[in-house]
Parts: C-alpha cells; structure tokens; sequence
C-alpha cells in the first residue's frame, strides 16, 4: 500500500516531484555544472543547472505543443548523450511517462515496447531511427537527434518522415505549470523477469526523488562531487545512482557515450571524477591499462566490497544490491567502516530484507536463501507492473515481500553474499536476461524439439547465454542449416547480448521431477 492511500501519513516528498528537484537546483546551484557531456571526438560541452532547466522548459512546451499530454507515454530510444536527459525530464515536467528503452534491442522487442506502453511518440538516434520507425507502426510522430552518441550519422539513416530533434523545441516562456503529485506515474524501464516478456516497470515521482535521495546518501554524495557515468542511462544504475543522486546533492554528472577503457582516465582527470558506478565488466578492462600514480576518486560503488584483485586502484569500493524494481540499494556497503570483502553489504536501514529457504523459514549464517525485500510501493519499492496487475501480485508474498528470484548467503555480521540466480535468470554484461525469452524463439525454428538456454561462466561479461537442444532428427542426422537457423531466429529477435554464445545439440537432458530439465546438470557440463 502506497502512503498516499493512509489518510494522515505525511510522505518525504509530499508536495514535491521531479520538475521540483530541478527547479530547486537552478534556482540554487545555478551557475554550477550539472551535466557535461564527454563525447569520444571533440571537446566536452558543460550545461549549468540554469541552462539545463532553461532547455528542459523549451523541450517540454515543444512536446505540448506536438500534443504530448498527462499520462501519455513517449519512446526515449537513445543512446547515452544529453538529449536523451533533456527528454527524460521534459516528459516528466509534462507529466507524460518517459519509457526509456535499451538500445540493443531487437526489432521484436521494440514492436512490442511501443505498443505495450501505448507511446504516442519517439525521440531517437539516426542508428536506431529506421528500427523505430519500421516497428512502431502507431507513433504520431518520430524525432531524430543529429547524432549518434556523438558521432557524426550515416548518410540516409533517419527516415524521411521524422522530425529533427531540435524542432522540438519552442519557448521556455511557455513551460506549463501541472499539479503537484508524487504519486503520479514519472517513467518506465522494461526488464527482463522469469517470464518470456519484459515487464514494464512504472516509476513515480516519489519513487524518482526515493532513489536521488537515499543513493545520495548511500554513496556518501556531495555537492562537490563529480559523477563520471557511461553506464547506460535507458538503466537504474546510471539513472537514478549516478545522474538523480547528482541532481539530489547539487553535484556534477560526466556523461560519456559508453565505456572506453582507453578513454576513462583521460576523462577522469580532465573532470576531476570523484566517484563512479561500474561493474566488474569495467573494472577488469581497466586493469589492462596504466593506472595513474595520482587522481581524484574517492569512491567507486560496484558489485562487491573491496575486491582484492582490485586493490591496485587505491580506490575504496562499497558492493551493493538492486533492481529496477528497489529504485536504490537494498543492500549497500558501508562508505566509513570496514567491509567483509567480496560481500554485497548489509540490508539498507530503508528496507526489509528477508533470506528464507524454499519453505518461508529463515537460513542460518553461512546458508543461502531467497531473498525478499519490504518496502512501501510507489515510494521506496516501485508502483507497479504497467498493464500487468498479475505479475505485480504475484511478485509479492503472502506478508508483503517482494520476491527478488535472487539468492544470498548470510554471512557474519549481517553482511551478505551474492549466492546464486534463479534457475532462469542469466546477468550478461550487467544486462537481466531470461532464458525462457530465449528459449521461446529457437523452439519455433523447424528442426528443434526441444531447447534449455543456461548460463555459462564468462571471464569479462560474466555470463553468456549457451542453448542444448534436442533436435527432431536425433544427434546423428542434424540438418547441416539448423546450427546457423538457430542463430538466426535469434539475432532476429533479440538483442544481440541474448542470443547464445554456444550451441550443442543432444539427444536427451538430464530431468529432475515432473520431468523438468535439470539445468544445474547442463551448467555442470559446462563446466
């Protein structure tokens, strides 16, 4: 239950929303960088938090004027780069749900995003402008930025129809003042579950200024600080833990088009980066490069505390935990105290955090169970599944949990561990990916009867997808197409970091009860 729905309860952001927090930030920090976009050709470019508000104003009186109304929802499918923030919060000042979309999607995938959600309109890269406009057959209108995460486009790639970017802009003068709801619907992020469809998961204003604040505060952020960011923004992680949690403190976000090993200490230096979010993906291509004597960071926030492979950065790294779903961390280790190294942290004071077995009873100290998580939807936990009353409920237990499908081992002190996936989910890259999606597409190729799709170890992405399949022919007379046909149907499909990275073919699986696919049997023949 929401706070809104207990008469009495005063919430924290009660009378606030988004289009506060900047307001209040121009009117504060006005002269002080906000974002500064560090392309990988040409100079960076700083916009102060005045200048930023001034545009996000003349971006949303031109969304209104292209009948962008309250409620409706508009495809944001770019790339890192500061159009895509002007967008976000453009739509959010309207009152419209920016939907932000990851940009290796398939066609598939995108077909099904726009019309999910109900987008009435598109803002875009050149890259990316034919996909949209050939999948998403009920948008208004399509509008087209005049690059591509900085990069100069390629001849003939935004389709003739499209507005540019830039056109959408009118005057600030004309910005319109709407009334003040926290709870009313702000975004949306589609993420992968342990069903074949992305869900769409809506975000409120509360929820939004939840995660500026309580990341904050989780990473120790102040208004000096500098945010160097290339994680993809279209996610929670750069969203709300590097660029709202900025905006929270008065601070300053570097964005860059995506990481570059090779360009990260140049950046770093240039900006004076004090802080980044990042993965082990990140970490470990770092290590390949020179690491310099001297530089500003004082604190990285990653998959785990203080990893001793690691050290040679002489940066202190907190682990953490989170979801789309969590807004922040729900679990976060500590900035100004020791940390069990290679743990997740300690359950976040915001939240309740359960580890139970498969019968609902709590796991003993060096156990691994399920973990649940209890917080107050619409504020500290999202609002709900868009358009998807059943999996919202059923991603809930009896007592009000949310159920994450991860689990953790309980170590001393409080202190957690990362202990394994639900069977079904594989992380690539940093990406949710659920092998039932991929699944669903190869078992359509003719040829295939039966497909299991599990995670295998990877030294960089730490996991790839691989598929078994049991082909109708038998092992013995495969067709000579059906290896490449699986492939395929899948890059077809799917974003290329879904489609498997290996392919065997067998002529039965190992079965656990009911006759289900013993996955844990195919991930040890991997091994």
């Amino acid at each position: 239950m929401s706070t809104s729905a207990v008469p009495g309860i005063v919430g924290p952001f009660a009378g606030l929303d988004v289009p506060w927090l900047l307001r209040m930030r121009a009117e504060t920090r006005g002269d002080h960088p906000f974002l500064i976009w560090a392309p990988f050709d040409g100079p960076s470019r700083s916009w102060s938090y005045r200048e930023f508000d001034d545009r996000v104003g003349a971006l949303a009186a031109g969304l209104a004027k292209r009948g962008v109304k309250q409620g409706d929802a508009v495809l944001i499918h770019l790339d890192n780069c500061i159009e895509m923030m002007l967008a976000w919060f453009a739509c959010v000042e309207l009152g419209a749900i920016a939907v932000t979309t990851n940009t290796r999607s398939a066609a598939a995938e995108m077909t099904y995003f726009a019309d999910h959600c109900g987008a009435v309109a598109a803002i875009t890269q050149p890259a990316y402008a034919e996909l949209v406009a050939q999948n998403c057959k009920n948008l208004r209108w399509i509008a087209v930025t005049s690059h591509d995460a900085g990069n100069a486009p390629a001849q003939g790639r935004a389709p003739q129809q499209a507005d540019s970017f830039e056109a959408l802009f009118a005057d600030n003068a004309d910005r319109r003042q709407r009334p003040t709801d926290p709870f009313a619907p702000c975004s949306v992020q589609y993420t992968s579950g342990t069903t074949s469809r992305p869900k769409a998961v809506l975000w409120t204003h509360a929820n939004a200024l939840w995660g500026a604040k309580i990341n904050a505060a989780h990473q120790d952020l102040h208004a000096g600080d500098v945010h160097q960011t290339y994680l993809p923004l279209f996610h929670t992680n750069a969203l709300a833990y590097s660029m709202l949690s900025s905006l929270w403190v008065g601070g300053t976000c570097v964005i860059q088009p995506r990481f570059s090993a090779r360009r990260f200490w140049n950046v770093a230096a240039e900006h004076r980066c004090t802080w980044t979010s990042t993965i082990p993906f990140c970490i470990k291509a770092l290590l390949e490069h020179e690491i310099p004597k001297q530089h500003t960071f004082r604190l990285w926030g990653t998959a785990v505390c203080d990893p001793p492979p690691f050290a040679p950065f002489g940066v202190k790294m907190i682990g953490w935990w989170g979801m789309t779903e969590t807004i922040t961390h729900g679990i976060i280790g500590e900035v100004d105290q020791p940390n069990t190294p290679m743990s997740l942290g300690r359950a976040a004071a915001e939240y309740e955090i359960r580890i139970v077995d498969d019968n609902g009873a709590p796991t003993a100290v060096g156990d691994t169970g399920n973990l649940l998580i209890k917080g107050i939807p619409g504020l500290s936990l999202f609002k709900e599944y868009l358009h998807n009353e059943q999996a919202t409920r059923e991603s809930f237990d009896a007592h009000g949990y949310f159920i994450t499908g991860d689990r953790i081992t309980l170590l001393e002190h409080g202190f957690m561990k990362f202990g394994d996936r639900a069977k079904d989910m594989l992380k690539v890259g940093g990406e949710n990916v659920a092998a039932s999606e991929i699944e669903q597409i190869i078992i359509t190729v003719p040829g295939v009867r039966e497909a299991a799709v599990v995670a295998k170890k990877h030294p960089m992405l730490d996991e790839v997808p691989v598929v078994f399949i049991i082909p109708l022919t038998g092992v013995e007379n495969i067709p000579k197409t059906l290896h490449d046909d699986v492939l395929s149907a899948c890059r077809k499909a799917l974003a290329d970091f879904k489609v498997p990275r290996e392919v065997h073919f067998v002529d039965d699986m190992p079965r656990s009860t009911l006759e289900k696919v013993a996955k844990n049997e195919l991930r040890k023949l991997l091994a």
